[in-house]
């Protein structure tokens, strides 16, 4: 990565904390630093705050990830979760499905799933001498599709066409699917035997691309701890968890979200960075329009989980790299070098000039 020489960079305007104070300003590299992300007040900020605080009794760790897929609910959209086995992802769904008062189902993806095993299918119901749907797991309202990569390709198309359009349909008949509606997808970054590779078409209708790292010494040692009791984390979600939100609130708050002011700079800030995505060149493919969408949709969400109403640039910094990383393609000379999407994206992050507010 090039050094920067941090009075070289643009500055940023913070709101005054007062009227009378002048805005406050700091270097575009230190932003994140100055306000790192939270939770905020608000009513957005205040759902959140009791989401965390109830799932924090049986899930530990995995700030990044939390927030993300809170995020990705926020703003209707969809997660691709990248991490290996055992830390934790059906957990932390069922775990959400609980407190959020909202239906949770589990999909095990295998060479063998045919489309019909996701979607449902007609069956002949002899009372009434007639086919009837029965319908598949897709009809929930969070969905783990655990190594989404490891089903051909039909199946898995299957299920994002209904990411997309939030229906079923067979025979001629849609059939709505309740909101709302959350698929949290995951693949195994370490295995290649057995798998397909999603097409980046397919990639591009996730919202977030998140990794799942492992957890700290700390964070581990809790993890533990949480096993050593009497009652494990299992019987906890079942015992000690509490419904602290309901589907009509959870689009209540979609909408509060989708109600966040975006100023023409902040707007020309995520066409900038999108655009330049096709011209860095590192990428042999750069980040469609959807993915402008995208960054748009999270940096609302993530300004009201700050408590804001009104989207500033370092909520689309915080999000840049959840909705590039899945929809940009390196050259194979950056491949062989071993450079990664992130770090590149993180470079091109700091070209692109912040917008003063």
């Amino acid at each position: 990565m090039s050094d920067t020489n941090p009075s070289d960079l643009p500055e940023i305007f913070f709101p005054a904390d007062t009227p009378e104070e002048p805005p406050r300003r700091v270097a575009a590299s230190t932003a994140a630093a100055a306000r790192p992300p939270g939770i905020g007040t608000g009513p957005v900020a205040e759902w959140a705050r009791r989401i965390l605080g109830e799932l924090s009794k049986v899930f530990v760790g995995q700030e990044t990830l939390v927030r993300g897929v809170l995020g990705a609910l926020l703003a209707d959209g969809h997660v691709l979760i990248e991490s290996v086995p055992g830390l934790g992802k059906t957990l932390l769904v069922r775990a959400l499905g609980r407190v959020l008062g909202c239906q949770f189902n589990r999909i095990q993806f295998t060479p063998d799933l045919m489309p019909s095993d996701v979607t449902g299918s007609p069956i002949y119901d002899e009372r009434i001498h007639d086919f009837r749907f029965r319908p598949g797991p897709v009809f929930t309202q969070l969905l783990l599709a655990d190594e989404i990569n490891r089903a051909p390709a039909k199946t898995h198309s299957a299920l994002l066409e209904i990411m997309q359009e939030t229906r079923v349909t067979i025979d001629g008949v849609s059939h709505l699917i309740e909101r709302p509606f959350l698929v949290m997808a995951t693949q195994n970054p370490i295995e290649s035997e057995g798998t397909y590779n999603l097409p980046e078409a397919q990639l591009d209708r996730f919202l977030f691309k998140l990794v799942a790292d492992y957890p700290s010494l700390d964070e581990e040692t809790n993890i533990l701890r949480l096993h050593t009791r009497e009652r494990g984390p299992d019987v906890a979600l079942a015992e000690q968890l509490d419904t602290m939100s309901g589907p009509e609130e959870i689009l209540a708050m979609q909408r509060h979200c989708a109600a966040v002011l975006v100023d023409d700079h902040v707007l020309g800030y995520i066409a900038a960075l999108v655009r330049k995505t096709r011209q860095w060149p590192a990428f042999s493919l750069g980040a469609s329009p959807r993915a402008g969408v995208s960054v748009l949709r999270g940096a609302r969400a993530m300004a009201a989980l700050e408590g804001r109403d009104f989207a500033v640039p370092d909520d689309v910094q915080e999000i840049a790299l959840p909705a590039l990383r899945h929809r940009v393609i390196l050259t194979p000379e950056a491949e062989v070098e071993g450079r990664t999407a992130d770090e590149l994206l993180t470079e091109l992050i700091r070209s692109v000039e912040v917008p003063l507010r």
